[in-house]
Parts: C-alpha cells; sequence; structure tokens
C-alpha cells in the first residue's frame, strides 16, 4: 500500500484542533506533523499519495456502538440493512466501525449465539466490526460461559428490562450478571423500560381500540424509562459493576443518569439522532404507514414536554456520553404488520448512514462544539467499548480510519439517495450542511470522492479488551 499524505485539511480530535498533516503507512497512522514540515517533505517520494483536504475537516472515522444489522426480530420481520449494506451505508456516512450483537435468545447457549453471528459477519463487512452479547437467558451455564466473553473479545454484555415475552431478565437475574461484571471489568449494557408495566398499558390500549402507532408512543411514557434507568443504576450500585444505558430517550432518564453521575458512579449513557430531531406528536402521530415507519422503543418523544432540549444539554454536559444509532430499519411490508395493531409492528429505524451528518448539525446549530462532535460520535464510544487508541483518534499509532468532511456541502436526505436496503426514510426531506467526501478504513479507501470503492470483507472483526476507563 502506498504511503498516504492528507494535506491542507483541518485535523479535528476530541481534545485538539488545528491545522496538520497525516501520514499514512499501511493500516495505521504514523505521524501528525504540521504543515510542510520536514517530516511531512520527506514523505513525499514517487509512491506517496498526497490527498488535498483544503477547506475540509480531516476527522477520526466514527463508531457506532450500537447497530443491529439482518436481525430477525420476529418470524416475519428481519431487519432489512445486511452486514454488507449496512456497512457500506456506514461508511458512507463517515462511520468506520460498528459493533453490533450477538444474541442469546431464551434456550440457547452463548457460545452457538456467537459463533452463529460470527459466521453470518464474515467477509459481509466493508468496515471494521464487534460485538456486544445480548443476554436472554440468565441461568447457571450462562454465568459460566460469560466468564470466558472476553477471551472471544466480547467486553460487552446487554440485558432488557423490557420485552417480558423474549428478552426480559428480571432484577436477581440483571444483579447475578453484573455481579459478574464487577469481577472481570465488562461493561453493562442496559434497555432501561420497564416492561412489564408496559405490557400493560399496551394491552390495555388495544382492548379499547387504541390501535393507531401514536399509542405505540403513549405505552411507553417516560415515567417508565426513568424508572427503570433508576432501578438498573441502583443494581448496579449494589453490584459493583458499570452501567451503559443504550438509546436514552427522555428527561426522566436523562435525570437518573445525571444524579448517578454526580454521584460519581460509574454510569454512562447513549441517545441517538432520532431522539434529538424526531418526534412524537410530528412522525409518531399519523395514520397508515406513515406512523408506523416512526415505531421504535423508547419510542419517540414529545417536543413539547422538553425531552429534546434535556438530550442536548445532556451532550453538552457529559451527562450523555455518545450518540449511537441503534439503525434496526425494516421495510414498509414488515411495518405495514402493526397498522391495525401497533403492538406488531417491528421496532426500529434507518439511522446507520446519517449519524454524523445529523449529529454535525447540532454544531452549526450551536448545540455542540466540533470537539464535541467528534467526541460523542467517535473518540468516547471507542474508549467506552475496548477500542482505546486504536478507533475514534487521529494519532500515531492509531488505525488510518480517517473521514475527510466537507463542513459546507449542502445536501438532503432522503429514500432516493440514501444507501440504506430499506424503501422510505426517516429523514425524508431533511436538509443538511456537511457531508463525508472521502472515507478511509484502515488507510484504504471506501468512498472517495463521493464514489464507493470498498468491499465486503475489507472489515476485521474486532476483539476487544477492557476499556481503561472501567479499569
Amino acid at each position: 500500500m502506498k504511503v498516504k499524505l492528507i494535506t491542507g485539511g483541518t485535523i479535528i480530535n476530541a481534545n485538539h484542533m488545528g491545522e496538520a498533516d497525516v501520514i499514512i503507512e499501511d493500516e495505521k497512522i504514523t505521524a501528525i506533523v504540521s504543515p510542510q514540515s520536514d517530516v511531512a517533505l520527506s514523505a513525499l517520494n514517487g509512491d506517496t499519495e498526497v490527498i488535498d483536504a483544503s477547506g475540509m475537516y480531516v476527522i477520526p472515522g466514527g463508531v457506532d456502538a450500537h447497530v443491529h444489522l439482518q436481525l430477525p426480530m420476529t418470524p416475519e420481520a428481519t431487519s432489512s440493512d445486511t452486514f454488507t449494506t449496512g456497512t457500506s451505508a456506514a461508511a458512507w456516512g463517515g462511520t468506520t466501525t460498528v459493533i453490533d450483537f450477538a444474541g442469546q435468545i431464551k434456550g440457547t447457549a452463548i457460545p452457538d449465539a456467537i459463533e452463529s453471528r460470527l459466521e453470518e459477519a464474515y467477509s459481509q463487512c466493508a468496515i471494521d466490526y464487534g460485538f456486544h452479547l445480548s443476554i436472554g437467558d440468565v441461568n447457571e451455564q450462562s454465568l459460566i460461559d460469560l466468564s470466558n466473553l472476553l477471551d472471544e473479545g466480547i467486553s460487552s454484555y446487554k440485558l432488557f428490562m423490557a420485552y417480558p415475552d423474549s428478552w426480559y431478565s428480571d432484577d436477581g437475574q440483571i444483579l447475578q450478571v453484573m455481579q459478574l461484571a464487577a469481577d472481570t471489568g465488562a461493561m453493562i449494557m442496559m434497555h432501561a423500560e420497564n416492561g412489564i408495566a408496559i405490557d400493560v398499558l399496551r394491552d390495555q390500549a388495544f382492548k379499547r381500540g387504541a390501535t393507531g402507532s401514536i399509542w405505540h408512543g403513549r405505552t411507553r411514557p417516560p415515567e417508565l424509562e426513568g424508572e427503570a434507568a433508576h432501578r438498573a443504576i441502583q443494581l448496579a450500585s449494589v453490584a459493583g459493576s458499570p452501567l451503559y444505558i443504550v438509546h436514552l430517550s427522555s428527561s426522566n432518564a436523562l435525570a437518573e443518569v445525571a444524579r448517578a453521575r454526580n454521584n460519581g458512579r460509574n454510569v454512562f449513557a447513549e441517545t441517538c439522532p432520532q431522539y434529538l430531531y424526531l418526534s412524537l406528536e410530528e412522525h409518531l402521530d399519523q395514520s397508515g404507514v406513515d406512523g408506523v415507519r416512526h415505531i421504535c422503543s423508547p419510542p419517540l418523544r414529545k417536543v413539547a414536554d422538553g425531552h429534546q432540549d434535556s438530550l442536548w444539554k445532556g451532550l453538552r454536559t457529559d451527562n450523555l456520553s455518545v450518540v449511537a444509532t441503534d439503525h434496526c430499519p425494516f421495510c414498509d411490508a414488515e411495518k405495514m404488520l402493526g397498522v391495525d395493531d401497533f403492538r406488531q409492528a417491528p421496532n426500529g429505524l434507518g439511522v446507520i448512514e446519517h449519524r454524523m451528518d445529523l449529529l454535525f448539525q447540532g454544531v452549526l446549530q450551536g448545540e455542540i462544539s466540533l470537539h464535541r462532535w467528534v467526541e460523542i460520535c467517535s473518540t468516547t464510544p471507542a474508549r467506552l467499548f475496548g477500542l482505546q487508541g486504536k478507533k475514534g483518534v487521529l494519532a500515531p499509532g492509531a488505525d488510518a480510519d480517517v473521514v475527510i468532511y466537507d463542513p459546507k456541502k449542502e445536501h438532503v436526505l432522503g429514500v432516493e439517495t440514501h444507501h440504506m436496503a430499506v424503501d422510505h426514510s426517516a429523514w425524508e426531506g431533511v436538509a443538511v450542511t456537511g457531508q463525508a467526501v472521502s472515507v478511509l478504513s484502515r488507510g484504504r479507501y471506501v468512498v472517495k470522492d463521493r464514489e464507493f470503492v470498498g468491499n465486503a470483507g475489507h472489515g476485521a472483526f474486532l476483539k476487544r479488551s477492557i476499556p481503561d476507563v472501567l479499569r
């Protein structure tokens, strides 16, 4: 592979910004130097590829720590992006690392779940990938199997307080897994909604004829997300384990996280672009396919209740540490399964391609800084999930995952222009400024001058360590 010299751009890391040149050899960044320095000039030879980034931002590739590719949610519905299409779409949007999930459903063994997922992803990914473990059956054997997961490079376990008919774990089961994580140093991820109470509300709504998509939101109230977040934090405190709350959507849950962090607890949380920009009033409260397209869990919240403002504030104050996508798209045929009964609609939206651009709007709107944009989309997810120093940073020795980003490019999101394998867009007609021009994964172009030049199979499985931040 030729030496690459990226010159003329503005380098943005979580803790530094300035004019600098990036030198790449093989798959690694070997130096970041002052423009036209002796080191930069000495790198120039007949084999050097000079990449002109004038007027552009040069940022570390995005790390999306929460995606669901080719996920069979029900017998009738599997998320529409495969590992190939989903990772390619991610690259189009400036993301160079994704962390998906291996799911252990009830009655199955953890090693089998991991082996199956590795086989599905193998040779399919255009960018690097890893796996968390979703736990659906806490028992004596699964606890033994969990203790060996670090050898497999899986250092995070997801538990569910929701979905009593499938993934739910009770407080005692959750506590046992948290105790194990406290011993091993693994990260506990939590879907924090009170699923027992939610199912009562859902069934009550259906029995009285309240079947439209708006009732998905009304039967998953923010109070039950806040209650579950509080309970998860207390269980983690008793066990002594770290806790990462996924897809936090409400000010109720955020208040619990903020309180824990102010008390010095090792508690972290992510939110998603849909909760920052989409709403229950405008998007979920629609009839027919337009409403069910926007069903996700937790649901979109009411703007009038101040949730979005609270989430942006949480990102500024670091009470929210990460923005991931929870990318889990379904085509209209699958979404329409819930058109007459919101309970039957598969949950999830297509977001993986748009995360970096949507969060850059927060920079332009004054909600977050450029440093914070990089931190929440790249650096912190890498640090929290055992990829520190390798991903999410432009530094010597790091993987050469680099995005050349045009901060002035205007474009409109929608089904005609996106590369996700879904036949509609939750972001139809949204005008944004800023776009990835070229994307390199481990020194190789995946996107070059807005042309996809990557290939399935380039992406490597990432064996993740215990995060330094938790040691």
